[in-house]
């Protein structure tokens, strides 16, 4: 499997690191060793000293598609659930400068801490899904899928073009404004509307 992230996708989001809105979808990739599951503590990398969260809504692909036609695209997603996108964003900011990929930013072990999923039929409008992060019990985040510069069926269609997707790949669909640092000692939960789906304990 692979986890598909698309960046800059809540315009207020890119506002607030400087970055221009874009005009068609950004994406990058993290490795499945980037996977962090079932509630469990990360442990912040000696490699950073700016760690930040990003929360996003996640996408399960059900079914291998290539060029996938956006009127058909909802029928490859199976359920949604919900991740945190953890960037190093002093390295990033370096890569960015100097014209470099993000990988050693975003692609890291364990920089992909990702939710139980809900089946696609237990949602009302899954193009409308309320979500938040807190940190330390403090709301940090909150988003609302239908405020997504791409929608999911033109993200899918987007990606398809491009590279087969496959049964078990993740996409995280963007994160909102909101992104902070977190330092050891701090408590992040997720939301998918009330239902806490996610937390990561940092260590």
């Amino acid at each position: 499997m692979k986890i598909i992230c698309i960046g800059r996708n809540y315009s207020e989001h890119a506002k607030e690191l400087n970055n221009a809105v874009p005009t068609e979808p950004v994406y990058f990739m993290k490795p499945d060793s980037s996977l962090l599951t079932r509630n469990r503590p990360f442990f912040y990398p000696d490699f950073t000293k700016d760690l930040h969260y990003e929360c996003e809504i996640v996408l399960r692909i059900n079914k291998v598609g290539k060029c996938i036609n956006e009127k058909f695209a909802l029928s490859y997603i199976d359920a949604i659930g919900i991740g945190i996108d953890f960037t190093a964003r002093d390295l990033q900011q370096k890569a960015k400068e100097k014209g470099l990929p993000w990988e050693k930013a975003k692609a890291f072990d364990f920089s992909a801490p990702v939710s139980s999923f809900i089946p696609v039929a237990e949602f009302e409008d899954i193009e409308q899904i309320i979500f938040s992060l807190k940190k330390n019990g403090e709301a940090v985040q909150y988003g609302n899928t239908k405020d997504m510069i791409f929608s999911y069926p033109s993200i899918i269609a987007y990606v398809s073009q491009f590279m087969t997707l496959k049964t078990g790949d993740l996409i995280f669909t963007g994160t909102p404004a909101g992104v902070g640092p977190v330092i050891i000692g701090d408590k992040l939960e997720a939301f998918i509307g009330e239902k806490k789906m996610l937390t990561v304990n940092i260590r």
